[in-house]
């Protein structure tokens, strides 16, 4: 099947069902911080632990108020739909309501809801499962320009970074898109592909249809994944940097980890390092690509702590290095010229 946007349309009703607790609407809270304006009520059943300061609908009342998908941004118990979803999930369709789902658990699966879609001309998005394939990467060269963010771990901020990116862009009225390849990305963006479900001799492929050729003055930033040093998610890693023909790389750092994430014998990265590693494998398919600073997850430290760590990283690198969700994204774009 030839490759196809997922156009995922707003407004969106944010679906959390009986989550047990917060932590479980993870997803939902993250789409909710970066696209207030498309998360207009959310949805919850009786025990439901997990609230987004949305104001709760009923999904009749969420299709009067024209709500166009239900956005299912929450782990399942059990890895099952139970009766109490399905009911709801079949009323959102039957109601002109699209569902979208980052489960694990495919809607395609369930006989009820393929019927109920196809009764009322509505659609059952699968974010971590792409319903189209994607051809091998070309390598040759595309107008436009890339800026991609690495890590050196999974799960340092990347996708944060790059959101903030583009948004710092966008506030200088620069031509910029956030390109969105894990599921919480594609909800805030509305499309996108969740690379790591994509058969790995097409990952790169994957970008370069996710990034194609744009206007000269036009920057695809694009959310990375995983980490070149990172024994279970390298290949993910380096299908990226090579699909995405990055002109520009942002490295994202976690400051307090002893190890790379799930991997007790695996040291984190020295970031020069990372760098250096980043820069090579970005060149095969984009000669003079090159990082333009840093992005340090600072969280877990005061003001005081977090711009000393900045600053002394910086000096040690010699690049512009900031909280780009803490304090802006500023430096990262003024580095790019």
């Amino acid at each position: 099947m030839e490759a196809e946007p997922l156009a995922i349309q707003s407004p969106y009703l944010m679906f959390l069902g009986d989550a047990p607790d917060q932590l479980a609407a993870k997803t939902a809270d993250g789409v909710k911080h970066w696209r207030p304006d498309w998360c207009k009520a959310q949805f919850r059943l009786p025990g439901c632990n997990a609230d987004l300061g949305l104001p709760d609908m009923t999904i009749a009342e969420a299709a009067a108020a024209g709500i166009k998908t239900v956005i299912l941004g929450v782990a399942n118990r059990g890895g099952v739909i139970g009766e109490a979803w399905m009911q709801e999930l079949v009323a959102a369709l039957e109601n002109g309501m699209d569902i979208a789902s980052g489960l694990h658990t495919r809607l395609a699966d369930s006989d009820e809801l393929v019927a109920a879609a196809e009764a009322n001309g509505t659609r059952l998005i699968e974010v971590r499962h792409p319903r189209q394939t994607f051809g091998v990467a070309s390598g040759v060269q595309r107008s436009g320009k890339r800026l991609l963010t690495v890590g050196t771990d999974c799960s340092v901020g990347k996708m944060f970074t790059s959101l903030a990116i583009e948004r710092e862009m966008k506030n200088r009225s620069m031509s910029a898109d956030f390109r969105a390849t894990g599921q919480t990305g594609i909800f805030i963006a509305g499309d996108g592909v969740s690379v790591d479900a994509v058969v790995a001799d097409f990952i790169s492929g994957a970008t370069e249809w996710l990034t194609p050729p744009n206007d000269d003055d036009h920057w695809d930033v694009v959310e990375g994944q995983g980490s070149l040093f990172h024994a279970s998610y390298a290949g993910v890693s380096l299908g990226l940097l090579h699909g995405a023909q990055a002109d520009a790389l942002v490295l994202c750092h976690e400051p307090t980890r002893t190890h790379m994430r799930g991997l007790p014998q695996a040291p984190i990265p020295d970031l020069k390092a990372c760098i250096e590693l980043n820069e090579a494998c970005a060149q095969l398919t984009r000669p003079g690509s090159r990082c333009v600073g840093v992005s340090i997850n600072t969280a877990a430290l005061d003001d005081a702590a977090a711009q000393e760590l900045l600053s002394s990283t910086s000096d040690a690198l010699g690049l512009p290095t900031v909280d780009a969700y803490r304090f802006g994204a500023g430096p990262l774009v003024d580095a790019l010229g």
